[in-house]
């Protein structure tokens, strides 16, 4: 009970700051900021703070309803319009280099609520390292920030990232990241409102360090790697229609039908995992029994799921015993795990060069679209990945329906479509 009253008090105090804060530009004393763990107070911090500061007051009236970015340096060397990575939306970049969760939690009010942002997207934590902040100190202060968004918005959707590699000669070391993001994961389990995105394994080396390649100094992205970050939010950012979705026209070849039509999921449905026996039909609809499968957007999605894992298998309402020839593209974010059933025997679908198994693939694009062919004769199947062999021959029974699984992070799907010969 005391646990609770000191966290509706902490929450009380965040929400009346932006009615409190009279001067942006001035950090005050420990003792007016809600939280735990350090505040910086270098010369150079405070000078930053103070002209980012000023210079945000006076925009609130112009980035109302915009989608807001709140971190740190890494979010602040994105630039203010984030250098046009999600088009004409509108976006309030609200990362101060140096920044600590605890600094993101005071001025969140003024920097963030105030512009009744469509959605947030928040990165953060690694400089609390430096200043030697324990991970269970980052991440309580999380917590209070998603509370106090949540409180602001209970429709808004936030979307938390996981703390970036970086190295233990940045006084960052991997053991003590992945602890944070362990601890961000368990704060918001099964919370609906908040969809996680693996952004560490994308980033992390086999020793859970940041790359070369994409981290020049071992902390901040290059250009390389802000693309690797966009091309990760931008499938969760167009499902919560945050961002614009490009219209997709495609029709079919010749020859070939749409298993998925993408407006909804008719002709789609649940079977019993060892019989695959239909129970559920979503014929007419756009979301599945559980909230787990989406269509929107000409897209079958595999939604984020909240508790962290799920496993779950979408099937056609069909069979399929002839040979065929099927053809779809998929989207994975960072680290998503899903699969793609032919007639039962499941063929891995996932971010590849990440999870696993084809980490060889030259082809593929992480973060985009990438097309599966499957030509089926008799009972087995020969399957590419943008033209390249996934499986030479992969073994099947002689019939069965096709099938989609959930397991982690989100997957689309789009212009699933079938030549029977």
């Amino acid at each position: 009970m005391r646990i609770l009253l000191t966290f509706s008090l902490v929450i009380l105090a965040v929400s009346s700051l932006a009615a409190r804060e009279t001067n942006p530009a001035v950090i005050p004393p420990d003792s007016e900021i809600p939280g735990e763990g350090p505040v910086r107070r270098y010369g150079w911090f405070t000078n930053l703070w103070k002209s980012k500061r000023t210079a945000w007051a006076k925009e609130v009236e112009a980035k109302q309803g915009a989608l807001v970015f709140l971190g740190d340096s890494i979010t602040q060397g994105w630039g203010d319009t984030l250098k046009g990575a999600f088009g004409k939306t509108r976006v309030a970049n609200r990362g101060i280099s140096g920044d600590t969760t605890r600094g993101m939690l005071y001025r969140m009010p003024g920097d963030v609520l105030a512009l009744k942002p469509s959605g947030v997207v928040l990165l953060m934590g690694t400089n609390d390292l430096e200043e030697g902040a324990t991970p269970e100190v980052i991440a309580g202060n999380l917590k209070l920030i998603i509370a106090g968004l949540k409180a602001s918005n209970k429709e808004m959707p936030i979307i938390l990232c996981n703390v970036f590699p970086s190295h233990e000669s940045k006084r960052r070391s991997a053991e003590q990241i992945k602890k944070i993001n362990s601890l961000y994961a368990a704060a918001v389990k099964n919370d609906p409102q908040v969809v996680l995105i693996d952004t560490w394994a994308m980033f992390a080396n086999e020793k859970g360090n940041a790359r070369k390649a994409e981290f020049d100094d071992l902390l901040h992205p290059d250009k390389v790697g802000y693309k690797m970050w966009a091309n990760t939010l931008r499938p969760v950012l167009e499902t919560h229609d945050l961002i614009e979705v490009p219209r997709d026209d495609f029709k079919p070849e010749p020859g070939f039908e749409l298993l998925f039509n993408g407006k909804d999921l008719t002709g789609w449905g649940y079977r019993k995992k060892k019989t695959l026996e239909k129970t559920e039909s979503f014929d007419g609809r756009k979301l599945s029994s559980e909230n787990r499968y989406l269509a929107k957007h000409g897209r079958l999605i595999v939604t984020t799921p909240p508790e962290g894992r799920a496993f779950t298998q979408l099937w056609t309402q069909q069979e399929f015993g002839t040979d065929f020839t099927l053809k779809l593209e998929f989207r994975a974010n960072a680290n998503a795990d899903s699969g793609v059933f032919i007639r039962r025997p499941q063929l891995q679908c996932r971010d590849y060069l990440v999870a696993g198994p084809y980490q060889e693939l030259k082809s593929y694009k992480p973060g985009d679209w990438n097309e599966i062919v499957v030509e089926v004769k008799g009972r087995t199947a020969h399957c590419t990945c943008n033209g390249e062999v996934l499986e030479e021959a992969f073994e099947l029974p002689a019939s069965g329906p096709i099938g989609l699984e959930g397991d982690r992070g989100q997957m689309e799907y789009r212009r699933i479509r079938i030549q029977r010969k």
